[in-house]
């Protein structure tokens, strides 16, 4: 192990140390970060040590993250220590791919982003506990760096096995929910055209709908943002060149292009890149028109009789099949007869979908109502709205003041491909195992 990295070792010790003996707003900090990441989903000593290793960097005590109120606290540090400490800001937590097996580290791959790094363990022991891992391998962990051409690890590792396409599919859905705010860590380009495709998908909303909100059954919901994606697809389509109109092989005979090129081309404009492999074996009279995506609501929002969507450019958007109940309740003097008030109440204040900007909806209405419901509900008789639905959300039940990158945003190709072949996959066994039950029923 080089000086360096062994120096990295001491110092990472040093710091956590300082952070977890730290007293006084320091913990209390800490305390509130950990439940806030925690409160929804068991977790582990690992999980545990993981979210301590992220307050590190993406905690705050008086505008300072712990570790600049480290360095802050040792007049001892040198100036390489300090400029080693400072970079640790750019640690990031992903799902990596194990690639390559190093005499004294890996070279991994995350694969929410395709970026490639060389990562040392920056003990002995974790070295021979991780020489276990196989090629192909998918690791849950945080990376910090150390030099420009190595990271060492950062916190505990936690194995994901060697995954298939369906598997890793779903792992990488629950990092998107467990770590929403670390999807693109290292790459602010991709996070910031996530963002900007939020942006996007709103103004296409109000401009389609006329508002910033609509009501309706859930299958006339589910019909209109299908139609509304269609449209959005169809403009990318245009956009990139590509005429929605003809079949893919009418499009190749225009313009004279390679399928490959045309293909990805037509992937990155939002087309389907499963749905593009069965245009080729359409006719060439046009029959195979190009297939866009559609909208995939839960059955809880297309069953629902009455359902309201908000856009937003930033919390994206929200169907809430029960929204129109709540409107009702605070429209109506004699809520506390209602029978279902507590109970809706409760499910909005426990459940992360309805969110800081759905309440801030709510609080619009009608806030006196509001606000006495509260009262009565959590039997707080001096709840005072205007000073106690802040704390309340956030503190009490773990509600993020800001918004975190939506379902909606657009993802790298390289995922949706995955999530495409994975589907695929899943469909293509369920028909088999489905073919073998007939089968078996035949012969009885």
């Amino acid at each position: 192990m080089d000086a360096l990295l062994e120096r990295a070792r001491t110092l990472k010790s040093a710091l956590i140390q300082f952070v977890l003996e730290a007293e006084g707003e320091l913990a209390t900090a800490l305390e509130t970060f950990v439940a806030q990441r925690s409160h929804q989903k068991p977790f582990d000593i690992n999980q545990r040590n993981l979210i301590t290793d992220t307050f590190l960097t993406q905690g705050e005590v008086n505008e300072k993250t712990p570790i600049e109120l480290f360095i802050a606290s040792r007049s001892d540090l040198s100036e390489s220590d300090r400029d080693l400490l400072t970079s640790w800001h750019r640690s990031f937590i992903a799902l990596f791919e194990v690639e390559e097996k190093l005499p004294d580290g890996f070279k991994l791959m995350n694969w929410l982003t395709s970026k490639h790094y060389l990562v040392k363990p920056n003990d002995p022991l974790t070295l021979e506990e991780m020489s276990r891992f196989q090629l192909g391998e998918i690791v849950l962990c945080r990376i910090a760096p150390v030099t420009a051409d190595y990271w060492m690890f950062s916190g505990p590792c936690i194995t994901k096995g060697n995954l298939g396409k369906p598997k890793l599919a779903v792992v990488i859905g629950e990092f998107k929910q467990n770590y929403r705010a670390s999807l693109y860590s290292d790459a602010p380009d991709l996070l910031e055209e996530a963002w900007e495709s939020v942006a996007t998908y709103h103004q296409a909303f109000v401009e389609h709908f006329g508002s910033d909100r609509i009501t309706g059954s859930g299958y006339q919901i589910n019909k209109q943002i299908t139609e509304l994606q269609e449209k959005m697809a169809k403009q990318r389509l245009e956009a990139a060149g590509i005429d929605s109109s003809k079949s893919l092989k009418e499009i190749m005979q225009d313009a004279g292009a390679d399928e490959t090129e045309l293909k990805a081309a037509a992937v990155e404009a939002g087309a389907d890149s499963q749905e593009l492999d069965r245009f080729l074996e359409g006719d060439d009279k046009g029959k195979s028109k190009m297939v866009l995506p559609k909208a995939n609501l839960p059955d809880e929002i297309r069953n629902a009789e009455n359902v309201r969507v908000f856009t937003h450019p930033r919390w994206g958007q929200m169907f809430l099949p029960n929204y129109p109940k709540f409107e009702a309740l605070l429209d109506n003097p004699d809520w506390q007869s209602v029978s279902y008030t507590e109970a809706l109440v409760r499910k909005y204040l426990e459940e992360p979908q309805y969110n800081w900007f759905v309440w801030q909806q709510l609080a619009q209405q009608n806030p006196d109502r509001l606000e006495q419901m509260l009262q009565t509900v959590l039997n707080r008789p001096n709840f005072q709205l205007k000073t106690d639905l802040e704390p309340l959300l956030i503190q009490e039940f773990h509600k993020l003041r800001e918004p975190e990158l939506p379902e909606i945003a657009s993802v790298p190709v390289h995922l949706h491909e995955l999530f495409q072949t994975a589907v695929a996959e899943v469909n293509k066994t369920k028909a088999k195992a489905k073919g073998k039950k007939k089968a078996r029923k035949g012969f009885l």
